[in-house]
């Protein structure tokens, strides 16, 4: 077996970051640099924090829809494009799907061809496991699972896979495509619309009632961030690592039996409410992380208990007046 946690690098990369200011784009910056690599990061800011990218790394504050994008990559000639910029939030792309398949269709291509003409090899996607596959047949689900999304969200990213299949056909471009499970962990914004282990966990610290949509025997594959940037750091730098890669850890966890973990966490006491289902939500999703572990050497390290400790004790640190109001999480979501 590969081993894909130790470096294997021929030399250091130059490696640009689509919102690498964010919450998994930070974690990924932060892993990236431990190694050895030159970085860059473009963002938006919608989401992402200045004081995420350190100062030596240059942050770009650009959307990736806009021409202005091109120029810069072209500026900083990376031999690697990890591409994780999106707008990741279900229900807003059932709100507004023409926004969604801009962003996260248009950005993508516009990405595609930017990197076919400044040279670069490799082509890192975040794409996504649960929204992809919809309410697969068989739990935990396999890369050859066939697509199935129920949301735009979940549409755009099947779309964003078939353009980097057809770009890697049509030029010497390495892509691949990682099906991230929900990521969580420390930086995940407790007051967004994504990341319901954040939410939950902000909620309950604030002494304010979570909500769980439906009845929460609802499924998901929880992936610690760190384990995450882990991975990004594998399919760079592993040549036989192509095509769609589920990043994952295989076990399918109730959301009930999240939210009562979180309880004992932050010592929350009062109840759990529960309001009607969501449209276009997976019922039940979780990952076989098999195909990343023969390929590129890498599986999830952290067992969900001791990283939703960390998450919790990072929130107790940086949120002493957040979650003025109750929050309302989607019980799929991802944050990147």
């Amino acid at each position: 077996m590969v081993d894909g946690l130790q470096a294997r690098y021929h030399s250091a990369m130059r490696i640009l970051i689509t919102g690498g200011a964010g919450f998994i784009g930070s974690h990924v910056l932060e892993h990236l640099l431990s190694l050895g690599h030159t970085l860059c990061v473009v963002d938006d800011l919608s989401s992402g924090r200045t004081e995420n990218v350190p100062r030596a790394v240059p942050l770009h504050m650009a959307d990736i829809t806009d021409s202005g994008v091109e120029r810069i990559i072209a500026d900083f000639m990376p031999n690697a494009i990890v591409h994780l910029a999106a707008q990741m939030d279900v229900r807003a792309s059932t709100l507004d799907p023409l926004f969604d398949a801009r962003v996260n269709v248009l950005g993508t291509v516009r990405l595609l061809q930017a990197a076919i003409t400044s040279g670069v090899k490799t082509f890192v996607l975040a794409s996504s496991g649960g929204a992809a596959y919809g309410d697969a047949p068989h739990i935990p689900s396999t890369e050859a699972t066939p697509a199935a999304p129920l949301s735009p969200y979940g549409a755009s990213k099947v779309c964003d896979e078939i353009y980097l299949e057809a770009f890697c056909r049509a030029h010497p471009l390495r892509g691949v495509a990682l099906r991230f499970g929900n990521v969580y962990g420390p930086r995940q914004n407790s007051a967004g619309e994504a990341g319901v282990v954040a939410i939950f966990s902000g909620a309950m610290l604030a002494g304010h009632t979570p909500v769980i949509y439906g009845d929460g025997l609802q499924t998901r594959d929880y992936v610690y961030v760190g384990d995450v940037a882990e991975a990004v750091g594998c399919a760079l730098t592993t040549d036989s690592a192509q095509g769609a890669i589920n990043v994952g850890t295989g076990i399918a966890t109730p959301l009930t039996d999240l939210a009562q973990s979180i309880r004992k966490l932050t010592g929350y006491s009062g109840p759990l409410m529960h309001a009607a289902p969501r449209a276009q939500e997976v019922r039940h999703s979780a990952l076989d992380a098999s195909h990343a572990r023969a390929v590129m050497g890498w599986s999830a390290r952290t067992p969900l208990q001791e990283g939703l400790q960390r998450t919790v004790a990072h929130l107790q640190t940086t949120m002493p007046s957040q979650a003025a109001t109750p929050l309302l999480p989607s019980a799929h979501s991802r944050d990147a």
